[in-house]
Parts: C-alpha cells; sequence; structure tokens
C-alpha cells in the first residue's frame, strides 16, 4: 500500500455571524497517497477553498483531525504550524502570489530563506535547476512583475516543490490563464509529480482540467463523494 501523505478524518467547519450557524463542512474523511493526483471539485458556494485552506493548515477546522506525513496538527501552535507547512506543504494559487520585485530566482528561493534564515548553495542550486526544469532557466534574474501570466505560474510550481513538500495543495492553479498556458501548466504539475513523488491536489471548476487528473473528488452539501 503506497504511503499516505495526508489525511484529513471526520473534518467539519462551522462559520458563524451573529447568531447566524453556517455549517460548511459536514464531516470530510480524505486520504491523499504518495505520488497521488487528484482534483477537487464542486459548486461555488460548496466548501472547496474553506476545505483547501483546512488541508493546507492555513485555517483550523471546527472538529476532526488532519494528519501530514504522519503528524497530527490538531494541538500544535501555530508558530510550530508555520514551521512545519514550510517543510512539508507547498501551495499554487490562481493569482501566484509572487513577490513583484523579487526576480524568479528569489522567488522560489523564498520557502529556504524562510526555513533557514539565509540563502544556501544547495538551496540555490535546486532553485536554478528548478527553474531550469521549468522552462526558464533564461529568467533567473527577471523580476517577477515582467513576467507572463504562464511564466509567473510556472515560478509558482517550482516555488511550490522547493522544500520537496510530501503534497502540494494547488487552489484553481489554471483559472487565471488562457487554454494553451493552462495545459502546459497542467502539463509541468504532472512532470512534478512524477519526478519529484509530490502529490497534488487541485481545486478546480474546469472538467477539462479535472479530466486531467487521476481521481476526482467532490463536495456536495458539506460531504466528500468520490
Amino acid at each position: 500500500m503506497n504511503e499516505i501523505v495526508l489525511q484529513a478524518e471526520r473534518v467539519t467547519k462551522t462559520f458563524h455571524d451573529g447568531e447566524l450557524e453556517t455549517q460548511v463542512l459536514k464531516g470530510i474523511d480524505l486520504k491523499i497517497a504518495r505520488g497521488d493526483f487528484l482534483a477537487l471539485m464542486g459548486p461555488s458556494g460548496s466548501g472547496k477553498s474553506t476545505f483547501m485552506y483546512i488541508l493546507g493548515t492555513l485555517l483550523r477546522p471546527s472538529s476532526g483531525n488532519i494528519e501530514v506525513a504522519g503528524k497530527s496538527t490538531r494541538e500544535v501552535t501555530d508558530a510550530e504550524l508555520t514551521r512545519f507547512r514550510n517543510q512539508h506543504i507547498g501551495f499554487v494559487f490562481q493569482f501566484h502570489h509572487l513577490l513583484p520585485d523579487f526576480t524568479a530566482l528569489e522567488n522560489v528561493l523564498f520557502p529556504s530563506y524562510a526555513h533557514y534564515g539565509r540563502e544556501t548553495s544547495a538551496a540555490r542550486a535546486r532553485a536554478i535547476a528548478l527553474l531550469t526544469r521549468v522552462g526558464l532557466a533564461h529568467r533567473l534574474d527577471y523580476s517577477a512583475k515582467k513576467l507572463s501570466g504562464g511564466q509567473k505560474q510556472r515560478v509558482a510550481v517550482a516555488r511550490a516543490v522547493m522544500m520537496q513538500p510530501e503534497i502540494v495543495l494547488a487552489d484553481e492553479p489554471t483559472g487565471n490563464l488562457d487554454r494553451e498556458a493552462a495545459r502546459e501548466v497542467m502539463d509541468l504539475l504532472h512532470e512534478m509529480c512524477a519526478a519529484e513523488g509530490t502529490s497534488f491536489l487541485l481545486s478546480t471548476h474546469d472538467p477539462q482540467i479535472a479530466e486531467r487528473c487521476d481521481r476526482i473528488v467532490q463536495i456536495v452539501d458539506g460531504h466528500l463523494v468520490d
């Protein structure tokens, strides 16, 4: 059996606004094994983004547990979660969230800065190798604001796998791209999954993107349908 890198157990999430109570997630279970490539779908307002943030330890569930790389995140402090997240979880967002005045290389190096407190020769070599793999060896010293949308998302993918995380969570990673750029980014994600052994979970509204994943799970009325 493949190693389980992320497990959600009976996860619920309820939001409160005064006396109004809205239960978005109603006891979700999910297991993701090493090398899995999954799509997460569901209508707008179904709780996809909420679930992604909980899986990424950016938001705590109302009840239930998230386990990443064999470690429960339930009793972990926020400071410990920040350090843990840096090492074990990568993120790709729809709007890439690069630092605009940093170069492509500096953006990819940023997670290692946060971890080591400085640049290391090993980290620099890995960042250059990743940018070369995503086809941006000629853009290492370009500031992020000078890159095209597709190039920015390639940098974001390289940054997401910089620390060799067990899993990358990609929230609508092609939602801001044209069809050709979206195809190229999906090719790249598949390549990274195979080359790095990293698992990927993609949140998407696009059936064509979902069909390129190995498995599709959907959130329907607060529950997960596989």
